[in-house]
This record gives C-alpha cells, structure tokens and sequence, in this order.
C-alpha cells in the first residue's frame, strides 16, 4: 500500500496540472500573444500605455455584445440580431439628442434633452427587441438561430426606416462624453465595460436565475423537471442579450459622434467570435465571464497588432476565422 502511494500522487498531480492547463489555456494563448506583439512591432510601439489603453476601449463594444450572446450559447442558443439591435438603438439615441437648430435633424421642433433620455431609449429599444426574440423562441417554440436571423433583419429595416437611410449626427455634447470622457483618467467606455463584467458576473455564479441559464443549457429536460421556468428564463436571457446591444450601440454613438442605419454590420459574428475564443462551448452549459472577456481581449490585441505590423485587411479577416475555426476545434475535442 506504501508503494502505490507515489504512483497515485503523481497521477493526481498531472491530473492537476492538465486541468489547470486546459482551463486557463485562453490566458496563456492572450499572455503569447502580447509577448510576441511586443517583440516584433516596431519602436515597442505595442506596449505604449496609449495603445494599451486604445485596445481595452475599442473592444469595449465587441466585448459588451459578447457577454449578451455569451448567455444565449450556454443556454444552448444564439443571437444573430444584436448588430441590427446595436444600429436600431444607436439611431433612436442619437437622434433624440441632436442639437437644437440643425437643419437636418431628425426632430427639428424637438428642444434639447438631457443625455440620460437618449441612454434609455437607447437601452429600452435593445430591452425590447430582446425581449421579442426571447418571445419568439419560448412561446412559439422557433429555433433561435432562425428567430433572431429574423430580427436581425427586421431591426435593421427599422433603423433605415426611422432615420430614412440618413447619418445621425451634430449631436449633444453631455452625451458624447459617455464615448469621449473619462474618470479620474480612465475613458468611460472602459468604466461602462468594466460595470458591465461585475454584474454580469455577479448575475451567473450568484443568482438563482444565473443558475437556471447553465441548467437550461446542461440538460433542459432535467432542468424543466427540477422546476426552472425555461419560457421566462429564455426570455430573460435573449432581454439581456438586446439590452447590451443597445448599451453598445449608445457607446458607440457616443464614441463616433454620430450613427448611421447600417453601424453594428457584422459585430454579431465578432460578438459570438469573443464568446467562443473564450471557452463558451456550444455544446451547452458552459462559459465564463472572464473567459470572454479574454476572448474579445485576443480579438482586439490581434487587431492592433496586426495594424502595427501593416498586415493587409484582408489577411486580418483570414486570421481572425482560422483562429475561430481552432478554437472551436479545441472546444469540441475537450467536450469529447
């Protein structure tokens, strides 16, 4: 019995190691990348603060989308819409802060409003719209992938419509300053992310309805058995996903100075792109705030750095799927 005692600890040892490995992977993948980035960019311009700092708050948006589909694939859904619901919000936001006098506003008789009613319009339309695409797939039982290709759809109709297919623009100072400010140094985007981790954080390991959405997505069967409300809690999940876009489309508004109908094109796939670079599986059940907030980090450092290393747009489009297409590929061989 003595004997066997080494052989079983060191098995429980690598048996240690290999899950610590395979769980924070994502990290040590973001870490190699950095220290490559800083070696080869040229004048260490990698690791200026500035750009540092330039990363985090041009994957704020991108990372702010992520964590709403983030909780549609653990429970075993997804979003297509929130590019569509970003650009419906960020229009309806906009113009409801133009300033008074332009000639070409959206509402010429309307006087200058505080900021905050464009915030919430902005967050009441993506609350909505969410709430819709929940509707559609826990009442009526339409697979998501179908009901939010849907909305994605008919919520960029919406935005050409409200707009008439025009730039939102010269807008009010106090609300550019959610794009364009900072906090004691440190850009509000970036405080509005951060804000937005904590709670949703918070939400998944310390709530009951955090509980229900990786139930839902582990087994909806045994959830449903064990008393978890899946119509509501779907609802709830596809709320949040719109509320966040609508969070990113008033951001980036503000960032721009201006919204068109066709903003947010795309930024689903770069959005579901974060998620699943960060360990989201689509197998269900399985995902971490952190995990994708790593995954929009990698996203934006590839970026950046490939900018700085002048690799043609083209190429960034093609790297950015292979790396999808591997992670992915990690994903599916951890789950057999």
């Amino acid at each position: 019995m003595t004997a066997a005692a080494p052989a079983s600890s060191g098995r429980v040892s690598r048996e240690a190691i290999t899950s610590f490995l395979r769980k924070y992977l994502i990290v040590f993948i973001f870490l190699g990348m950095c220290v490559l980035l800083a070696i080869f960019t040229p004048n260490n311009s990698f690791l200026k603060p500035q750009n540092l700092i330039n990363i985090v708050r041009q994957i704020t948006v991108t990372g702010l989308l992520a964590l709403g589909v983030m909780l549609c694939i653990i429970a075993l859904g997804i979003d297509l819409s929130l590019g569509s619901v970003l650009g419906f919000a960020a229009v309806v936001s906009a113009s409801l802060v133009q300033q008074p006098g332009w000639k070409e506003a959206l509402w010429p008789n309307l006087p200058q409003l505080p900021a905050i009613v464009a915030v919430f319009a902005g967050l009441g339309v993506g609350l909505a719209l969410g709430s819709v695409n929940g509707g559609l797939i826990a009442v009526f039982k339409i697979p998501p992938f179908i009901a939010t290709l849907g909305m994605m759809t008919i919520a960029r109709g919406f935005a050409y419509i409200y707009s008439n297919g025009r730039p939102v623009s010269t807008l009010n100072p106090d609300f550019l300053w959610i794009g364009g400010g900072d906090i004691l140094g440190i850009p509000v985007p970036i405080i509005i992310f951060g804000i937005a981790i904590l709670l949703m954080h918070m939400m998944l390991n310390f709530t009951r309805f955090g509980r229900h959405i990786y139930a839902i997505g582990g087994n909806e069967t045994a959830a449903r058995v064990s008393g978890v409300n899946i119509g509501r809690t779907k609802v709830g999940i596809y709320a949040i996903s719109g509320l966040m876009a609508g969070l990113g489309g008033i951001v980036i508004t503000a960032r721009t100075q201006s919204a068109t109908p066709a903003l947010g094109m795309g930024y689903e796939l770069d959005a579901i792109a974060a998620a699943v670079i960060g360990g989201t599986s689509f197998a269900g059940g399985i995902g971490t705030v952190w995990g994708t907030v790593v995954g929009a980090l990698i996203i934006g450092v590839m970026r950046n750095g490939m900018d700085l290393l002048n690799v043609s747009p083209f190429y960034q489009q093609v790297v950015q799927g292979i790396v999808i297409i591997v992670a992915i590929i990690i994903d599916e061989r951890k789950n057999r």
